[in-house]
């Protein structure tokens, strides 16, 4: 049988933080209840499709998953367990803010969840401050604390860099904070600011630190987190031996996954769709398709190179061309070589750190290289 991830989406939030792009809606608590019946139908109406796939991952995110409770986060992975073949070593992974976890995880801990993933995004608290986020450096270290009582032995910390006045002495100090906690696995995303956020409207007025420096603190941290014993596996994500996110490889090997709840997006039976951003809608179980599209084998060609070189082990050419008819340009590969973007073990390519900085130009350039005749 071949394996399936879930994503769930969970769009609720105490409040919307300052560079969020996320469907999410604070302040409706009161639909929770009714949310949370509607996504364990949705789950339930859509399961005859998985008859023949194993679940070996389930993420839920958000929002802030943790803000519905341990009750409603119990019946939807009851609800994933009652309709889907579940693995026995699924991955199950809940996002949460350090000032929503409690001794509660327990219980949640107790139904299956597995791993958690926690927003810390930065150690200094006047920048947490800056970006809307509503908890403390010192709730994350209480927070990890808390995920051990309750038995939690997978935990992952998100950390941004490029954020307004940080410095490259914060960036570090942040990530030593947060190696200091222990956690099995990290993530360190660089800030984008998205058309609509509240950091977006401030665009002009922010201290931002220059592309430059930016570069630096991600090349300080990939050069840095491998002594901790942190291995870089994808563009912005560090594991500890064999903790890799499973769910979010699946994503970078496009293997099949379903998603479940407004704004979730799927790539499952050859075809791409994402559940329209409408909480309402949902919960009057009204789902309907922001958009959904059949992958074609020229678009899957592209995709499956643009993702892999997002990932350390990067692209094996005679598998390329195996699957898709295509080469990889050897004129433009000797030049990333060359500049020091990339390297090359037999068969395989991947990039460089510094080659991750450039990877939409590398990326793009390659796909411009590889030819429009998709193998047929």
């Amino acid at each position: 049988m071949q394996n399936l991830g879930l994503y769930i989406h969970v769009p609720f939030c105490a409040s919307k933080c300052a560079y969020c792009d996320f469907y999410s809606v604070p302040g409706a608590d009161a639909l929770m209840s009714p949310y949370t019946d509607a996504l364990c139908a949705q789950l339930d109406a859509f399961a005859g499709h998985a008859a023949g796939y194993v679940v070996d991952t389930v993420y839920v995110g958000g929002g802030t998953p943790s803000s519905i409770g341990a009750g409603r986060l119990s019946r939807i992975l009851d609800a994933v367990r009652h309709g889907y073949r579940v693995a026995p070593d699924a991955e199950i992974t809940l996002e949460a803010n350090p000032d929503s976890v409690g001794d509660w995880f327990a219980v949640l801990r107790e139904a299956g969840y597995n791993r958690v993933s926690l927003g810390m995004q930065s150690a200094d608290n006047v920048i947490l401050r800056d970006i809307g986020r509503i908890h403390t450096v010192e709730q994350v270290a209480d927070a990890v604390s808390t995920l051990r009582r309750a038995g939690f032995e997978n935990v992952s910390l998100d950390l941004i860099y490029g954020l307004p006045g940080q410095s490259a002495a914060s960036w570090r100090d942040s990530v030593e904070y947060a190696v200091g906690l222990s956690p099995e696995h990290l993530s360190c995303y660089g800030l984008k600011l998205e058309p609509g956020t509240p950091l977006y409207r401030r665009r002009d007025a922010l201290q931002l630190p220059d592309d430059d420096a930016q570069a630096d603190m991600y090349l300080w941290a990939a050069d840095t987190l491998p002594a901790y014993g942190y291995q870089q596996y994808e563009i912005s994500n560090f594991a500890a031996p064999g903790r890799e996110s499973r769910h979010n490889l699946k994503y970078w090997t496009l293997q099949e996954y379903s998603g479940f709840g407004p704004g979730a997006h799927s790539d499952f039976g050859g075809v791409r769709f994402a559940w329209a951003r409408d909480l309402a809608a949902f919960v009057e179980k009204r789902w309907t398709y922001a958009e959904s599209a059949r992958i074609g084998a020229r678009e899957r060609a592209r995709e499956w190179l643009m993702l892999r070189l997002r990932t350390a082990y990067g692209v094996d050419l005679r598998e390329y061309r195996d699957m898709f008819g295509r080469d990889f340009d050897a004129a433009f590969l000797a030049q990333c070589i060359g500049a020091g973007y990339a390297v090359r073990d037999g068969e395989r390519v991947s990039l460089t750190p510094g080659g991750y900085l450039v990877s939409n130009q590398i990326i793009g350039r390659a796909l411009e290289l590889s030819g429009d005749s998709p193998k047929t």
